[in-house]
């Protein structure tokens, strides 16, 4: 099942970034708010199968990648078309960054609300970890 939640997680992410360039947020912006989407869900998804993360992002950010942008500005590079070049190089790098940028962020709010979720068990006297105390061997 594992192979399935992958599959759908890369394609709730996919579905995002569809949706908002279609809704005229850019393609910057529709990268960041899928990769958003995308480690949020892989966290979740991580935590329900008990598999690391990395296994649920690499499927889901493969298709937002810009391979085909950094194929045309390559190819502006070498058919001597610098203008062009040089703003699909830029438009490449801003996606890229906006990917990296979306998935630290929802790293952070994951961790945060990890944080808040053990302070609040600890309030009412749960524990989220187990703790093992060596001195109280059975």
């Amino acid at each position: 099942w594992g192979l399935v939640a992958c599959g759908f997680v890369g394609a709730v992410a996919w579905t995002i970034y569809q949706f908002t360039v279609a809704m005229d947020l850019g393609k910057v912006g529709a990268s960041f708010l899928g990769s958003l989407i995308l480690g949020l869900m892989s966290h979740t998804m991580s935590r329900r199968y008990k598999r690391p993360v990395i296994i649920f992002i690499v499927p889901g950010i493969i298709p937002l990648v810009p391979g085909g942008a950094a194929y045309e500005a390559t190819r502006y590079l070498v058919s001597n078309n610098y203008t062009y070049a040089v703003n699909t190089f830029l438009e490449v790098t801003l996606i890229s960054g906006a990917i990296a940028f979306g998935i630290l962020v929802s790293e952070i709010i994951y961790y945060i609300y990890t944080r808040i979720k053990q302070y609040y068990g600890k309030i009412k006297g749960k524990t989220y970890r187990k703790s093992y105390n060596m001195n109280n061997r059975v």
